[in-house]
């Protein structure tokens, strides 16, 4: 599900929208995959527009950028097994991470400008996923900020 919604409010299409091409997911990728997709079920249940997903750049990649009004969220989903040794994915948001994805944001708002003048926050997702299900256990709006 590597794509962005270039309907929602026409900023992504073409060579923008960021598509998958026909390649073999492993089983952890498909439980990232399923817990971005709950999500922004979420998000949307709250009113959130969802812009795009998984998208790339040189930086990295941004799991889910949403709009809601004036505030335009970047959200890393983490997903995690329930024995997980990183704190259910709170310590996978380092420093480093953190910058990685600051970085990923200014090329995503440089890309798309008219999107600049929005208050934008950095939010983080946890997902706890088991065999039979996978649940939002816990969502951080403005994890983090940039210093």
């Amino acid at each position: 599900m590597i794509t962005s919604d270039p309907g929602a409010i026409g900023i992504l299409s073409g060579t923008e929208q960021h598509r998958m091409a026909e390649v073999t997911r492993t089983s952890g990728q498909q439980k990232g995959d399923e817990g971005e997709a709950l999500v922004c079920e979420h998000l949307q249940h709250q009113g959130w527009q969802i812009l795009a997903q998984q998208w790339r750049c040189r930086w990295g990649e941004l799991d889910v950028v949403a709009r809601k009004g004036a505030t335009l969220a970047f959200i890393e989903v983490k997903t995690r097994g329930q024995n997980s040794w990183d704190a259910s994915g709170r310590l996978a948001i380092s420093y480093r991470k953190q910058q990685k994805l600051i970085r990923a944001a200014m090329t995503f708002l440089n890309r798309f400008p008219h999107l600049a003048d929005l208050n934008c926050r950095f939010d983080v997702a946890l997902i706890q996923s088991s065999a039979a299900e996978q649940k939002l256990r816990d969502y951080i709006p403005a994890a983090f900020e940039v210093e």
